[in-house]
């Protein structure tokens, strides 16, 4: 008999919006999909704090490989993802191989069909073609924003007020970008009428206005994420790591949060906080590279395909922040890519060239270059350099494990407090203490790529810099033409302010990483490494120019040029504060050769980068986007870490023979599968022969399950409650000549799940997971179902035998 219409929303689960709607005044039930609330536009709350926790618990089975072979014959929506689900690999790769041989197939039948292979064929490269220039002109764009609001705080040009002062001055054909020099550009004491620049009332004005736009600049952006885009808050490498590795965050690649995204990561980088745009970045081209799948079918509507275009999109993203298109390639495939074939190889070494392309044509910095630090050494480097140089990396791994510790510990209570339901108020607060702090502190005061501008930069004879003051007393025969020297009253001053700044920098990134602002730690790390490296380099310098007698020191004090480069010790230690926090390695070392355009540097970075890794690692495992990772609960598993314990499969299963809920081939009803959908949250129903003995016939999605029952309700006349659902073609006679009209669902149907035994090792379980892409493995003994394996019941068991909370992987 039928019944009334019943809320919908419980029968597809908390994993899924659906919605109830009645059918022309019968009791009839449809089940629909509310596409508005599943956009890719949609607007989250990073917090995830109910429907995110709730779906997470919904686990007896995320996915399935679908017979890819009938896959054409069904309706629209089977076969696709919910919100915060793991996509099946094997599944969607095997569709991508049946629609190619499709393609093939028809290539014969006519010219129109081989121009659509074609088009298909380089469909790829024009997508990833697509976007390298679009991450490019966003990254150009937030450049020139950037450069101009981080002016905006000192001054302003008069005649055109979008130019930033560099502009400015060049537009006024001055020659140098002094304010006292630079006719056009007004700083605010001379708008305030105070043309005394070194009085106490410029200095009160230039300080109150620092204060009033950084507060300005990041109310802006924090209002901006909270009220349009909450997933463009924070860096969006720990959730670019996770989306590439199969699960689904609806929104998180989206046109709002590309476009918020974009905005805030200038406003507040130009507040002066302790943050950069350059990881951004990698979530701003990641977003176009989302946006522009969509116009491509072949990877629009193939999630697995879809993630080769996010890995070339991480890879221009990297390109373009750091102007090193070769180390984005190495970058996406060392720290953010999952699935990395050959052909997406070449497609992100192909995208990132695109952006870098596109970037240096719009040469953002003036400088012909496509980073504002980008340096040029030609002094050599000696070997017993090697020692200062490994303890940069030393200092490096030691920092970056205390700062993962700290900054975890501080975004958890962040979390699990109060402070998380006023972002607007503690961003406020923090700029309101940083600004105050940094302003009186010309090294603080700047922003930090400046800053590392500054402190990688050579010394020369015609340098004007605190940096570079020496005194070159009781010179000798053998000193003349040295640049080194002693140093001078105004290098002690330069020493001990770049000491206040390195502790002011060290605390106050600590409280930053995490705001929900767009915010970076490529260059907070890299400008505390430049501090490092600069004090330590001026160190050696001094050591080996008061003592160049020694045999040490003999050869390094030579006429043209100094004794040893600070400017290089800044460079090696910014690679080991970086590599000291995120762990990386090969890609970082080319990023910095890139930087730096010298081969000859590699060895010292890599002795910086690789030490900083060794020491970080024996303190704590995985970088700070894996520790984020691990914070927000992300169901991400790591393929770099060794499961080190002997358990069994069955071990770990979370669905045993009692909770299992299992439908059976050829004696349930219509009536009957909508209940037990209604009762229960699983993601997906194995299929057996009978309740009784259990034997595996296949495995059907739930989703799938939904829509073919919804499907079967409104266009195929006879099916009503009582009809029984056939998971196969052959229908008793008997059934057909006395009952209502069965109903046959075997093309959803998947005939061939991956299934192990129930004595089958978990580190086996493991690498089925991690290199088969599968989203559940079912778990048999003698051809009978005993449970259901997950992701999620992998990483709930790995931090069980951690004797960690295994609770905590959901979402919590």
């Amino acid at each position: 008999m039928e019944t009334d219409m019943l809320l919908i929303d419980k029968m597809a689960g908390p994993d899924s919006r659906y919605r109830a709607i009645g059918n022309n005044g019968h009791n009839r039930r449809r089940i629909v999909r509310d596409h508005e609330s599943s956009s890719d536009d949609e607007l989250l709350d990073l917090t995830m704090d109910n429907e995110f926790i709730r779906s997470g618990h919904s686990n007896q089975c995320e996915g399935s490989i679908s017979m890819t072979d009938m896959m054409d014959d069904l309706r629209l929506g089977i076969g696709q993802y919910d919100d915060f689900h793991t996509i099946d690999w094997l599944r969607d790769i095997g569709q991508d191989r049946t629609r190619h041989r499709n393609l093939i197939k028809k290539q014969r039948h006519g010219c129109w069909q081989r121009l659509l292979s074609a088009h298909d064929a380089w469909s790829g490269w024009l997508c990833v073609l697509l976007v390298g220039c679009a991450a490019g002109f966003c990254a150009a764009v937030i450049d020139i924003g950037t450069s101009w609001m981080s002016d905006l705080k000192e001054g302003i040009c008069i005649n055109a007020f979008w130019l930033n002062r560099e502009q400015c001055c060049w537009a006024a054909n001055d020659t140098t970008f002094d304010s006292a020099s630079c006719s056009q550009w007004k700083t605010w004491p001379d708008l305030c009428g105070i043309h005394n620049v070194t009085g106490a009332g410029a200095y009160i004005v230039n300080y109150l206005m620092y204060l009033i736009w950084a507060l300005i600049f990041v109310v802006l952006a924090a209002m901006l994420v909270r009220v349009f885009a909450p997933y463009a808050c924070g860096s969006g490498i720990p959730e670019i790591k996770t989306v590439l590795s199969g699960f689904i965050i609806r929104g998180y690649l989206g046109k709002w949060t590309l476009l918020i995204k974009s905005l805030g990561m200038m406003l507040s980088v130009s507040s002066g906080l302790s943050l950069g745009k350059e990881g951004p970045l990698v979530h701003v081209a990641c977003c176009c590279g989302n946006i522009f799948a969509y116009l491509f079918p072949k990877y629009g509507n193939n999630e697995a395909k879809k993630r080769e275009i996010l890995s070339a999109a991480s890879a221009a993203g990297v390109s373009v922040a750091f102007g090193a298109p070769i180390g984005g390639v190495l970058f996406s495939l060392e720290e953010v890519s999952y699935y990395f074939p050959l052909k997406t190889l070449w497609r992100s070494f192909f995208c990132a060239l695109a952006a870098a392309f596109v970037l240096r044509s719009f040469n953002p910095f003036g400088n012909d270059h496509l980073v504002l630090f980008y340096v040029e050494y030609n002094n050599p480097w000696y070997i017993v350099e090697l020692i200062p140089f490994i303890l940069l990396g030393v200092f490096g791994g030691l920092w970056g494990a205390m700062f993962i510790k700290a900054n975890i510990k501080w975004c958890h209570y962040r979390k699990t407090t109060k402070l998380g339901q006023y972002p607007i108020v503690e961003v406020i607060v923090v700029t309101l203490v940083t600004a105050l702090i940094a302003y009186p502190n010309p090294y603080t005061r700047m922003n930090s790529s400046t800053m590392i501008r500054k402190l990688v930069s050579m010394c020369g004879t015609e340098v004007d810099s605190d940096l570079c003051d020496y005194r070159h007393d009781n010179i000798t025969d053998d000193d003349v033409g040295t640049v080194s020297g002693s140093l001078g009253s105004r290098g002690v001053k330069a020493m001990w302010q770049l000491v206040f700044a390195l502790v002011f920098k060290v605390i106050v990134t600590i409280f930053t990483f995490g705001m929900k602002i767009p915010a970076g730690l490529f260059i907070p790390s890299m400008a505390i490494g430049t501090i490092v490296g600069r004090l330590l380099g001026t160190g050696v310098e001094q050591l080996a120019y008061n003592f160049q007698s020694y045999t040490v020191f003999k050869e390094m004090c030579k006429s043209g040029h100094t004794c040893v480069t600070p400017g290089l010790y800044a460079m090696v230690g910014a690679a080991a504060m970086l590599g000291g926090v995120t762990r990386m390695t090969v890609s970082l070392v080319v990023i910095m050769f890139e930087l730096t355009g010298g081969l000859q540097y590699i060895v010292p970075l890599m002795a910086a980068v690789m030490t900083a890794k060794w020491v970080g690692d024996s303190i704590s495992r995985g970088g700070i986007y894996d520790a984020h990772i691990r914070l927000n609960s992300y169901p991400y598993l790591d393929t770099k870490v060794e499961y080190i314990h002997t358990t069994l499969a069955v071990d770990v299963m979370s669905c045993d023979d009692s909770s299992l809920q299992v439908l059976t081939s050829d004696s349930q009803t219509v009536e009957e599968i909508e209940k037990l959908l209604i009762t229960t949250r699983f993601n997906g129903f194995p299929v057996v022969t009978s309740q009784q003995s259990k034997y595996l016939v296949g495995y059907v999605l739930r989703r799938d399950l939904i829509i073919a029952l919804n499907s079967a309700r409104e266009s195929e006349d006879g099916v009503v409650s009582s009809s029984i659902v056939y998971f196969s073609n052959s229908v008793p006679v008997n059934t057909l000549v006395g009952g209502p009209k069965p109903l046959k669902l075997q093309k959803i149907l998947d005939l061939a799940p991956i299934t192990v035994t129930d004595q089958t090792p978990t580190e086996t379980v493991i690498d089925m997971f991690q290199k088969l892409g599968v989203s559940q493995i079912l778990v048999t003994q003698n051809g009978r179902m005993l449970g259901v394996i997950t992701r999620k019941d992998i990483l709930r068991h790995i931090e069980l035998m951690n004797n960690l909370d295994p609770e905590s992987v959901m979402f919590s």
